[in-house]
């Protein structure tokens, strides 16, 4: 292939990414709150907090196009439920593959009247159906909110681990599961993370973990994703500081989970109130969205721009096109736009 040409195929190249990168910038999917995001079986799938009488499922083939499932598990499904509370609710739900098997973790309230409970269902693939282990796993009590359950495989040692806990509490927690994932081994003591309020979320990337949650109160502009890092999944942790707040169009964002690609790229998942002013409280629904993570140089999570327009991004992109286009024409003539196109046709 001649100079030229090589230089025309790269121009188109980056000419046909500058819509994709568009659409993802800082994307609004669809209703629902503390989304658990996962690759499983061959597609993407997001597990949000719905109206409490039911969680369900997303699926994705590429991030983009959103298809809704039937109920993965219902209010009535849980058995055990009844504490002598009048109501109670599902959320903030948590689905991990293990050992060949799909475990869905969630919380049960009320939050407040009587201790709050983690459940844990065994489903027999990403859609469901599921099936409820028939008693809490965790029980809340003494100043600690069994809520927002999280499941990390740790590798390295051969383990799950479940974080779980903040509200009023603000108190985060750490077991270790035992191989069925359906019980409790025992309990590791951990750091308390600066700032920590609920949702919390963990991962690892180039040999450090980064737990990431929310901090702030989540009816108002206050809420906000923050993250610690450590050598160890239980800490000590060290601050990193902020990765999302509230803007000038978006408020209070939290409860996230963060993804990798099957090319490799990283992507935080998360919930924001739009069409909001003002600090809050806010009412109503909140939304999904997804935004690229990056980190720089030196390990630390970038703060993401909830305000990068997508028409903005194209923007970016098709100057930086037109640029790369302007310099292969001064270099290779023949590189035309007429050449350029030609390498589309079949």
């Amino acid at each position: 292939m001649s100079p030229a040409r090589r230089l025309a195929w790269l121009a188109l190249a980056l000419a046909m990414a500058a819509p994709v990168a568009a659409r993802m910038m800082a994307s609004s999917l669809f209703d629902g709150a503390d989304p658990d995001a996962n690759a499983l079986a061959g597609g993407y799938w997001v597990y949000p907090t719905g109206d409490g009488t039911r969680l369900d499922a997303w699926s994705s083939p590429d991030l983009r196009r959103w298809t809704r499932h039937d109920a993965l598990l219902r209010l009535e499904d849980v058995r055990w439920r009844d504490d002598g509370a009048a109501d109670h609710a599902l959320w903030a739900p948590d689905m991990v593959k293990a050992h060949g098997r799909y475990f869905l973790y969630y919380a049960l309230g009320p939050q407040a009247a009587t201790p709050s409970r983690i459940g844990v269902a065994t489903c027999a693939a990403p859609a469901g159906p599921c099936e409820d282990s028939g008693r809490p796993l965790v029980t809340g009590g003494g100043g600690f909110e069994a809520i927002d359950p999280m499941v990390f495989e740790d590798r390295p040692r051969r383990r799950w681990l479940l974080y779980a806990g903040g509200s009023a509490g603000a108190t985060l927690r750490v077991y270790q599961l035992r191989p069925d994932m359906v019980t409790i081994d025992r309990r590791i003591d951990v750091d308390q993370p600066p700032r920590f309020a609920e949702g919390v979320f963990i991962h690892r990337h180039r040999g450090r973990y980064y737990l990431s949650y929310s901090s702030g109160r989540w009816t108002d502009a206050s809420y906000e994703v923050r993250y610690a890092v450590s050598s160890s999944p239980t800490g000590p942790w060290r601050d990193g500081g902020v990765i999302l707040k509230s803007d000038a169009r978006y408020k209070g964002p939290g409860h996230h989970s963060i993804l990798r690609d099957r090319r490799g790229r990283w992507w935080i998942i998360y919930h924001r109130w739009e069409n909001e002013t003002g600090d809050g409280p806010y009412r109503g629904s909140r939304r999904v969205a997804i935004a690229p993570l990056r980190y720089g140089r030196d390990g630390a999570i970038l703060p993401v721009d909830m305000g990068a327009s997508a028409s903005g991004a194209a923007l970016s992109m098709r100057s930086s096109t037109s640029r790369i286009s302007r310099s292969i024409a001064r270099r290779a003539p023949s590189a035309s736009p007429r050449s350029i196109a030609s390498l589309t046709a079949p």
